[in-house]
Order: C-alpha cells, then structure tokens, then sequence
C-alpha cells in the first residue's frame, strides 16, 4: 500500500505478487478494493498492481478534473513510478474504456490487453442510466437504495437468490470506509460520456482478450463483442451466469481465463 504524487492528485496503489505486471483498472464508482475476489489468485501468477483512479478511493483530492485520458496518462506514470516499461493491462467497464487508451496511445507499454464488461463507447441508454444514478444521490436517496438500484444492473439473477447475500453486499457497500464524493462520482460518469474510441480499435496492436458476462444487460455480449470486434485478432470468452461484474460472480472462471490468454 502506498501513495505517489502524479498530474494533480496523491495515487494510492496495492502491489501483489511477483512476475509478470498485470494492472487492473477499476470500474465507475470503484477502486482498488473492487478487485479483492480475484487478487489472491492472481498474484500467484502476476505481479499485481492495483491503483485507485482518479475520484475514487484513497487517490486524494476526489474533486479534482477527471476524463479517460487523465486516468489513463495516471496508470502509465504508475508504471513508469514502479519501475516497468510495460505490462500486461486489464480494465473492468470504465477501467475497459481507460485500458484502451493506453492501449492506443502507449502501444508499446501494453503486453497484452484484457477487456472485461466494456466497449469502445458509452451508448444513449447508458449515458441516461449513469446520468439518473448521479441525480438520484445528488437528490439525497439513500445508499442503502442507490446501491440495490446499482446491484440490479450489475448482477446476475442467481445473485438475488439469496437474501443474506443480497443484503451483506449491500451492507458493506454503505459500510465502506473510503466512500467517493457525489461530486467524484458526477466527474467520472461525465468522463465516461464524453469517451469514444470505435475509430481508433483498429491501431490496437496488443493481443487483446474481450470477456463478458452471458447476463450483462449494461455491455451486451453480442453487441459489444461486434463494437470490439475492429480490434485485430481479438479473441471473446462470454462467461454463463455471470452478469456485468464477472470477476466479482466467478472469480475463479474469471482467473482461469484471464491465465489461459496470458500464459
């Protein structure tokens, strides 16, 4: 655990392990803790480096200007800070869009890319949806709603089934320690609005491996698996039962897949 000073803010960061570096980059809303499911058994394998984004976590300030590329140009000065010229790169949803940058515009800092959950854009729907989550917390909704509101777009069915589960999730979602602002959290939804990167998929020279969930009803498997799809030579896994957050429902699916592509 530790911090470093970068374009404007204090990263804090995890590393775990030894090998090979993996980066994970965090989704809307998340952080480094985002990953917990997944990180024991990939640090077998990988050097793990896991950053709080810009606006989120314990990178301080939160209220501080966020888009794709500042997150971005944040996970490669990491890198740089660690001592590695590349390494191997996953994003989760708007960590998928921030991933591809780097993949874009440091292609030589990209072993290989992993997309998890995402695309190359954000759709009307969605800009709606995350722009309705914004305003419902800025009206004052409480978090015990606003995450269940959230847990319905990003969980499978089966997850519902079980109602200590449910509420346990619920529980330590309202319960963490280092919550974003709503200010933070306006920020990152707006960066994800303003970020498109379809016409430049076809420069990605990375091996890249795209996964979704079969029951991801917020990136489609089939529609984004096409979006994705400009990317030379980009192999697909589609995940059954699992929806938006893969590696949360089937960490070890989730492990296993991620391994097989790197190894």
């Amino acid at each position: 655990m530790a911090c470093f000073s970068v374009n404007g803010v204090n990263l804090y960061y995890e590393v775990h392990g030894s090998g090979e570096p993996l980066l994970l980059i965090a989704g809307l809303a998340s952080d480094s803790g985002s990953w917990q499911p997944v990180v024991e058994e990939l640090a077998q394998h990988y050097r793990v480096i896991l950053p709080d984004n810009r606006g989120a976590g314990r990178t301080e300030p939160q209220d501080v200007e966020i888009s794709i590329k500042a997150i971005a140009d944040d996970c490669m000065a990491l890198l740089s800070h660690l001592g590695f010229s590349s390494a191997n790169i996953l994003g989760h949803s708007m960590g998928g869009f921030v991933a591809q940058d780097c993949a874009i515009r440091y292609p030589a800092r990209v072993t290989k890319l992993i997309l998890e959950s995402t695309s190359a854009f954000c759709s009307p729907r969605n800009t709606a949806l995350f722009s309705d989550w914004y305003r419902y917390i800025q009206n004052g909704m409480a978090l015990e709603l606003w995450f269940r509101n959230i847990f319905y777009w990003i969980f499978s069915e089966s997850f519902f089934t079980d109602a200590a589960v449910l509420h346990k999730a619920v529980k330590l979602a309202v319960e963490y320690p280092y919550p974003q602002t709503v200010n933070a959290f306006g920020d990152q939804v707006k960066a994800i609005e303003a970020f498109s990167c379809q016409e430049e998929l076809k420069n990605i020279t990375s091996k890249t491996l795209a996964v979704f969930g079969r029951e991801d009803i917020l990136f489609s498997p089939d529609e984004n698996a096409r979006v994705l799809g400009r990317i030379p030579g980009i192999v697909v896994s589609t995940v059954e039962h699992a929806a938006h957050s893969i590696h949360m429902e089937k960490p070890y699916e989730f492990v296993r897949i991620v391994n097989n592509f790197l190894s």
